[in-house]
């Protein structure tokens, strides 16, 4: 338990939130964004494919805000990463046919990277040893206290091509054209061992999409209203490891636990707590690796439940504090990230 909550406070503090990524996730960036300034900037590099953290700092051309995605080879070889306006190959250049990612005005007004959490998503392709899949959204409703996305696109990148450095063959493909929560793109196995559903809500309702990926790409697309009715947000919306549980949290209109069928990609037996205290910012919710726990931060605490519980609701318990660390600016507990 306590080394786990240390790696969590790690990511705590970084302004660019880490979402860890369906397939091989060995290696993490974190970077903190800067206003002001110009490229190279610093990254921290984190790498798990011995078991425990070797932490390595770099400097490249892409700052990271609150989007950000990568993925690597099944060696732990970093292969690609986004901030969700261009994706960038293990070089560290822009991605052959990478530039361009969520066309619109939000894109030419952060350049520098998205401010969405959890707005990509970058998937193996089913069946295909060469091809990702990568879900973005985009932000294009800004008003007075709020903003929404209006697309879900797909991209594709084949790793075979520009000589092995990758290449976006299809980009900003429409999915799903309506008023979709910005971020909380989620995704868990396919019962099969070889899909993927991919989930995302729509904004001002209780609805969620949820996509089936099969070899041949999106095969279907379905919905189901179930839990708290969302307006936008900047919460975490988190699979369980083994793809039985599901959770979303924002300090408005509390946190939803419910039970996920990795057969027929249904959601079923909602619990909420909307008992939290409310602190408005930025806060996040993750499950441990085996599935059994769940983390809620909720900017000066991190709660624990016992998702096997058969009261759920009753094993919260608070298993961490803020400690008054923090960098100038931002003095809480975020995003959550195992």
């Amino acid at each position: 338990m306590k080394k786990y909550l240390i790696v969590l406070c790690l990511c705590f503090f970084c302004r660019s939130e880490l979402y860890a990524q369906q397939g091989v996730s060995n290696i993490w960036l974190l970077g903190y964004d800067s206003d002001v300034g110009t490229p190279p900037w610093g990254i921290s590099h984190f790498d798990f494919i011995s078991g425990s953290a070797v932490i390595t700092y770099d400097s490249i051309g892409m700052e990271f805000r609150h989007t950000h995605a990568n993925i690597s080879d099944a060696q732990g070889n970093l292969l690609f990463y986004t901030n969700g306006v261009f994706i960038a190959d293990a070089t560290n250049d822009t991605m052959q046919n990478g530039s361009g990612i969520n066309p619109g005005a939000y894109s030419n007004l952060v350049p520098d990277g998205h401010l969405l959490p959890q707005s990509a998503l970058i998937l193996k392709k089913p069946g295909s040893a060469n091809e990702y899949f990568m879900f973005h959204n985009t932000m294009d409703s800004y008003p007075s206290f709020g903003s929404f996305g209006y697309q879900l696109y797909l991209s594709i990148i084949d790793m075979n091509g520009n000589n092995g450095l990758g290449s976006v063959v299809t980009k900003n493909f429409p999915i799903i054209s309506d008023t979709i929560n910005t971020g909380k793109l989620a995704s868990c196995r396919h019962a099969n061992g070889r899909d993927w559903w991919v989930i995302c809500h729509r904004a001002n309702t209780n609805m969620y999409y949820k996509l089936l990926i099969t070899p041949q790409g999106v095969a279907s697309i379905s919905s189901q209203n179930i839990g708290a009715i969302r307006q936008w947000d900047s919460g975490q919306a988190k699979f369980s490891s083994d793809g039985s549980k599901f959770a979303y949290y924002y300090y408005f209109n509390g946190l939803d636990i419910m039970d996920f069928d990795r057969c027929t990609g249904d959601f079923s037996n909602c619990v909420s707590d909307v008992t939290l205290p409310f602190h408005p910012g930025n806060v996040g919710c993750e499950f441990s690796p085996n599935s059994q726990f769940l983390y809620v931060s909720n900017v000066f605490k991190v709660y624990q439940y016992d998702v096997t519980s058969a009261n759920i609701l009753a094993s919260r318990m608070e298993v961490a504090a803020w400690d008054s660390f923090a960098q100038p600016g931002i003095p809480q507990l975020g995003a959550l990230v195992k």
